[in-house]
């Protein structure tokens, strides 16, 4: 990763904990994903945007390896994911091989704009939700 987006990375990881995911893991309606914190063993909850089909949910981490709940899913990749105020078990997987951008074109447009907009190291992720 160049410095040039070291800093980004911190910057708008710095502002994400600290300023919006505090206030938007509160909205009933955004969507969460739960994973269990590598070191702590705690619920890490994460507001992400992405979309179900079928039996899965997809998303793209706009750090890629690099975010804190990838290192998180890596150690344990059981998760929950909060759709439309329901919580859905899974296993999630990452998907470093798909195309994350062109998958970003089949999510919904505004977090998508905001992952391409602010992300360095896209990865796609997929949740099976267990049924």
């Amino acid at each position: 990763m160049t410095r040039f987006h070291e800093t980004k990375h911190r910057l708008v990881t710095t502002f994400q904990r600290h300023v919006a995911n505090p206030v938007t893991r509160r909205l009933p309606t955004q969507v969460l994903l739960e994973t269990t914190g590598r070191t702590s063993g705690l619920a890490r909850r994460t507001p992400v945007g992405g979309r179900r089909v079928g039996g899965a949910f997809w998303l793209v981490s706009e750090f890629g390896f690099k975010s804190q709940y990838v290192r998180n899913i890596q150690a344990d990749p059981s998760v929950r994911v909060r759709l439309r105020g329901q919580w859905h078990s899974g296993t999630a997987h990452l998907l470093p091989e798909d195309d994350a951008r062109a998958r970003l074109r089949s999510l919904p447009r505004l977090n998508s704009a905001a992952v391409r907009g602010l992300g360095v190291d896209l990865l796609t992720v997929r949740v099976d939700l267990d049924h």
